[in-house]
């Protein structure tokens, strides 16, 4: 049962509903984007292929770059980093339109593309470093890391319903810009909130080329991360290609749809309540349910009982995220806080990338059942490679 009391406990404190609100705004754009541009790619040039270019470059601009950007932040601060993007990122995305409206070269396309993912405004990093330096007790950085996780499931879940609206009613470009005004808009809101007034950048007594990769406890955190998002990325392409051999691709939308609501719930009821067991053991149960669901998905006997299974698969995909987070406050020091969350970030898309891609590989071999077994194997290990987690009390 999810109690509602400790996320009424946290949001009744203003400083921190206003910067909740900022960062939404300013994070919408996520579950727009990428899909945007690929419409916007493929609708100019007739091909998938090269909106699927497009929609990669930008996805590996938002990857490559976040550690940086995670760096500047912990060595002089977000302010400079967040002016910068709110009118980068729109500008560069106003830039893609118009080339690929004029029809320019796909290497001009792809670059304006990356550059967009490089410039897309850091807020969900500083939203996290915020919540760590705020909050110290665990049980309500729990809480706030919970309500990250959900609010960015449901930025997934209502981004391409409004991209679907853009089309019905105008057109991709215009998916494109509205993506642009809301991430400028909600950046310069969340450059007033609470969140950055008392921001204070932390003495670092060395200073180390690797960062928070030298922590010892770090690496094998991203290890992990590599291993369930990957198998979040073999799960996506399992769907799509599962609602596609029953002839009905629009299903996709739907089943993914009901994992996301699914995972909002458990990330809800995650945060609600205390647990006994040691964060990392919680990682590794979490995981393992997660794979033991997914395997579930690949026995479903028709479209109803995939349906069902699709709810249950997602309930610990949220509280995995949160416990991801909470590990990555854990183990890192203060002066890598953020860039230790850029590296976690990173690491989730890379992990997700290759998941589609070999999950491609499966589908064209054998079928989305193969796709599946694949998504709970690669969760299990990820499960069983938490086990030697090594996390600070």
């Amino acid at each position: 049962m999810v109690f509602l009391a400790r996320y009424s406990a946290l949001l009744a404190r203003p400083h921190l509903r206003r910067a909740l609100v900022a960062s939404v705004i300013g994070r919408l754009p996520i579950g727009i984007t990428g899909l945007s541009i690929l419409l916007l790619g493929q609708a100019a040039s007739g091909s998938f292929v090269r909106g699927g270019a497009a929609s990669a470059a930008y996805v590996i601009g938002l990857a490559s770059v976040a550690p940086l950007v995670g760096r500047i932040i912990d060595r002089a601060g977000p302010r400079g980093v967040l002016i910068g993007s709110a009118f980068a990122f729109p500008a560069a995305l106003a830039f893609l339109v118009l080339a690929v409206q004029g029809e320019a070269s796909p290497v001009l396309t792809y670059a304006l593309a990356f550059a967009a993912g490089a410039s897309f405004p850091p807020i969900t990093v500083c939203m996290r470093t915020f919540f760590r330096r705020e909050l110290g007790e665990e049980s309500m950085l729990a809480v706030a890391y919970s309500l990250e996780s959900v609010l960015i499931e449901t930025i997934f879940i209502v981004g391409p319903m409004l991209v679907a609206l853009f089309l019905a009613v105008a057109s991709p470009s215009a998916a494109v810009i509205f993506a642009a005004v809301c991430a400028s808009i909600g950046t310069l809101m969340f450059l007033r909130s609470p969140a950055l007034a008392g921001w204070r950048i932390e003495p670092r007594p060395s200073a180390t080329l690797f960062g928070p990769l030298a922590e010892r406890g770090f690496p094998p955190l991203l290890a992990v991360v590599l291993g369930y998002s990957a198998a979040f990325g073999l799960v996506e392409i399992g769907v799509t290609a599962y609602a596609i051999e029953l002839g009905h691709p629009a299903l996709a939308g739907v089943m993914l749809g009901l994992m996301s609501a699914g995972s909002a719930a458990g990330g809800l009821a995650y945060g609600s309540r205390d647990w006994r067991l040691p964060l990392a053991r919680q990682f590794a149960v979490t995981l393992c349910v997660l794979g033991a669901g997914v395997a579930l998905l690949a026995l479903a006997a028709n479209a109803w009982f995939f349906a069902m299974l699709s709810v249950i698969a997602g309930v610990v995909m949220a509280p995995a995220l949160t416990i991801q987070t909470m590990l990555v406050a854990r183990i890192a020091s203060p002066q890598h806080a953020t860039e230790a969350f850029t590296w976690s970030s990173t690491g989730l898309l890379i992990g997700v990338g290759i998941g589609i891609a070999a999950g491609g590989w499966l589908i064209e071999r054998w079928s989305s059942n193969a796709t599946l077994v694949a998504a709970a194997i690669a969760s299990l290990c990820a499960g069983v490679l938490a086990l030697l987690l090594r996390a600070p009390d």
